[in-house]
């Protein structure tokens, strides 16, 4: 069975992880993002000793042991009945990164929506991620440089993403808004694809 998704898209410092984190508090909704994934890494799975094996020599990490490791995580959470893939909706932030990674999970999830979080001030998004890395005493990240290169990763790699699922399953976001009217705009988005329309039966809503 294929997990019913919605994905939460942008660039760094576009809000994902703060949406992600607030939809995972509503019933009904898991949320799962794969930074947290990488930083609770258990390096006595095969597929935890390679991640650490590539990232620890500096080298990139292949797309499939990427999505490996994502899967084991939701499996352990599907275990653990902490997510319920046949009532809930998985929220995925941080995944997938490239085209290549999308094709990859196509054959584990259903993307019924993507939230592309748009924020075209990139000097908005720089004053984000340094704000964020002093808050979170992480020094290294508050770099100009770094900050650079992780944007520039994001408009080379992660932003094609956007073109490999078909237009009416993305709905842009306004990420300057302030973090609660952007989750009322992805709430009113999530719930226009649920409830049924005033002019269609409910039961064709819900075979739809």
């Amino acid at each position: 069975m294929k997990y019913k998704t919605f994905l939460l898209f942008g660039a760094p410092g576009s809000g994902k992880g703060t949406q992600g984190k607030t939809l995972g508090t509503i019933p009904r909704f898991f949320h799962c993002a794969c930074g947290d994934v990488f930083r609770s890494i258990d390096t006595r799975t095969p597929v935890g000793r390679a991640f650490l094996d590539y990232s620890s020599r500096g080298h990139l990490v292949p797309d499939e042991v990427t999505v490996e490791l994502w899967k084991e995580a939701i499996d352990a959470a599907v275990d653990a009945h902490k997510f319920k893939p046949d009532i809930d909706f998985l929220v995925l932030d941080g995944i997938p990164r490239n085209i290549n990674q999308a094709e990859i999970m196509d054959r584990l999830i259903d993307v019924q929506k993507v939230f592309h979080l748009s924020c075209p001030d990139r000097d908005t998004l720089f004053y984000r991620l340094k704000k964020r890395a002093l808050k979170d005493n992480r020094l290294d990240d508050a770099n100009e440089e770094v900050i650079r290169k992780r944007l520039c990763t994001y408009e080379v790699d992660s932003k094609p993403v956007l073109l490999y699922y078909s237009t009416d399953r993305i709905t842009t976001v306004d990420a300057t808004q302030p973090p609660a009217k952007v989750l009322l705009d992805i709430l009113a988005s999530v719930n226009d694809g649920l409830v049924p329309k005033k002019h269609e039966p409910a039961a064709v809503a819900a075979a739809v």
